[in-house]
C-alpha cells in the first residue's frame, strides 16, 4: 500500500501525554471494503430469491451515540491460570484437527456457551498456543446476546469499535455484514486486484483485543473465508541479527483514517480516533512468546526513523508476513462455526472472493488485554 501523507494530528493517547505525530497512509482497503448501510427489505424480508437474514436481531445499526476515551484498566489473562493439559477444554470424545503446524485448530465435540471457568481458562491457554481455533457445531449464535457478552466479559474489558455497526442496543457487538445482493464491492475491484487486508484489529487502541470471537450467522455456500497468519513464526524466522535490531522499536498506530473513512461514507463516530505507541515485538504475557506487532491497515510510522526509512523497513515487515504461506492458515466459516483467536499474535485477513451475492454476516466479541509489553532479545 504507497503511503500518502495526510495531516499532522494532535491526540491523547489516553495513557501518556498528548502527542504530536504525522500520519502516513491511506485508508486501506480494510475499511474502502466495509458497507455502511444495507437494503432493508432484501435484509428484513427477502429479495430476488434471497432469504431475509437468520438473524435479524443482529442487523447492524450505526446511530449517533458517542463515548469518551477509553480509560486504562487491569487486565489479567485468563490462561495464567489454565491447566495446560486442557482436562476441562478437551475431554474425552472431543476431536481436534491441527490445519497447520504452526496455526490454527479445528475443534468438535464440545460446547463453548458450556464451559466452566476452569475451560475458559483453558480456553485462553490454548487458543494462545494454536494462534486461531475454529470450533463446530456451536450453539453460540442462539444465546441471548446479553449473554453471549457476559461470556466475553470472562476475558477482558469489552470493546466498543468507534465505526462499525452493532445490533441496536449492544454496541459491544462489531458486526461484520455484506447483505444479500450486495454489489458495493464491484467498485472496489475497480481499481484494486486483490481483497487481502492484513490486520490487528484495533492496534491503535492502548489496550488492543486479546482473545477474540467471531461467530457466523449467514455464510455464502462457497466463500469468504479468513486467514490467519502466526507473528510468532513470523518473528522466529528472522535471523538472530534481526530480531536484535527490531526490539526496542515502537510504531504508531493510529485510528484515525478508520473513522475519515466511517465519516466519508455517513457512518458512525463513536470515540474521538487515537493514535498509541507499541513495540514493533511484543511479549505474549501467558506463554511468553515473542511476536511481531505491526499491521499495513493500522501501522503507520517506526518512532524515531525518517519517512523513507520506516516505510522500507515497514514494507520489508510487511512482505514477510504478507508472503509467508508456510505460518498462515485458512479458515473456512460454515453453519454453527464459532472462531475464537489471539489477536496480540496473529493478523488476519477476510476474503471477498464470492459474487453469488449471498450475504455473509458475523458478530465479533473482543475483549480488550494488556498493553502491549516487550521484553528483552535472547539469541
Amino acid at each position: 500500500m504507497a503511503p500518502s501523507v495526510v495531516e499532522t494530528t494532535t491526540l491523547s493517547n489516553g495513557v501518556n501525554a498528548p502527542s504530536t505525530v504525522k500520519l502516513t497512509g491511506g485508508v486501506g482497503p480494510y475499511k474502502e471494503l466495509a458497507p455502511i448501510g444495507y437494503e432493508k427489505q432484501a435484509e428484513e424480508q427477502g429479495k430476488d430469491g434471497f432469504q431475509a437474514a437468520k438473524y435479524p436481531h443482529y442487523l447492524p445499526h450505526w446511530g449517533n451515540d458517542k463515548y469518551p476515551a477509553l480509560e486504562p484498566y487491569e487486565h489479567h489473562d485468563p490462561g495464567l491460570d489454565a491447566d495446560r493439559s486442557f482436562p476441562d477444554l478437551l475431554k474425552q470424545g472431543v476431536v481436534t484437527n491441527d490445519l497447520t503446524p504452526s496455526i490454527g485448530t479445528e475443534v468438535t465435540g464440545i460446547q463453548l456457551s458450556k464451559l466452566s471457568p476452569a475451560g475458559k481458562d483453558q480456553l485462553a491457554r490454548f487458543v494462545a498456543e494454536r494462534k486461531v481455533v475454529a470450533f463446530r457445531d456451536q450453539d453460540f449464535r442462539d444465546l441471548p446476546i446479553n449473554e453471549a457478552l457476559d461470556y466475553g466479559r470472562y476475558f477482558g474489558r469489552l470493546h466498543i469499535h468507534p465505526t462499525s455497526g452493532a445490533p441496536v442496543g449492544y454496541p459491544e457487538i462489531h458486526l461484520v455484514h455484506r447483505g444479500a445482493g450486495d454489489k458495493t464491492v464491484d467498485a472496489f475491484f475497480e481499481t484494486r486486484t486483490s481483497s487481502v487486508a492484513w490486520h490487528s484489529d484495533v492496534s491503535y487502541e492502548t489496550q488492543p483485543p486479546g482473545t477474540t470471537f467471531l461467530y457466523i450467522l449467514d455464510v455464502p455456500d462457497v466463500g469468504g473465508d479468513t486467514l490467519f497468519v502466526n507473528q510468532v513464526e513470523a518473528y522466529n524466522r528472522l535471523s538472530d541479527g534481526f530480531k536484535e535490531r527490531l526490539h526496542g522499536l515502537k510504531a504508531t498506530h493510529s485510528g484515525i483514517e478508520q473513522v475519515n473513512a466511517s465519516k466519508a461514507k455517513g457512518g458512525a463516530v463513536r470515540r474521538e480516533p487515537v493514535i498509541s505507541e507499541h513495540p514493533i515485538v511484543r511479549t505474549h504475557p501467558v506463554t511468553g512468546e515473542k511476536a511481531l506487532y505491526v499491521n499495513p491497515q493500522f501501522t503507520r510510522r517506526i518512532v524515531g526513523y525518517k519517512q523513507e526509512e520506516s516505510d522500507a523497513l515497514l514494507k520489508f515487515l510487511y512482505d514477510h508476513i504478507a508472503y509467508g504461506a508456510d505460518f498462515q492458515a485458512r479458515v473456512k466459516w460454515a453453519e454453527k462455526t464459532v472462531v475464537v483467536w489471539d489477536n496480540r499474535v496473529t493478523s488476519h485477513s477476510a476474503l471477498v472472493d464470492w459474487n453469488s451475492g449471498q450475504r455473509r454476516h458475523l458478530a465479533r466479541i473482543a475483549p480488550q488485554a494488556e498493553p502491549p509489553v516487550e521484553t528483552p532479545f535472547k539469541s
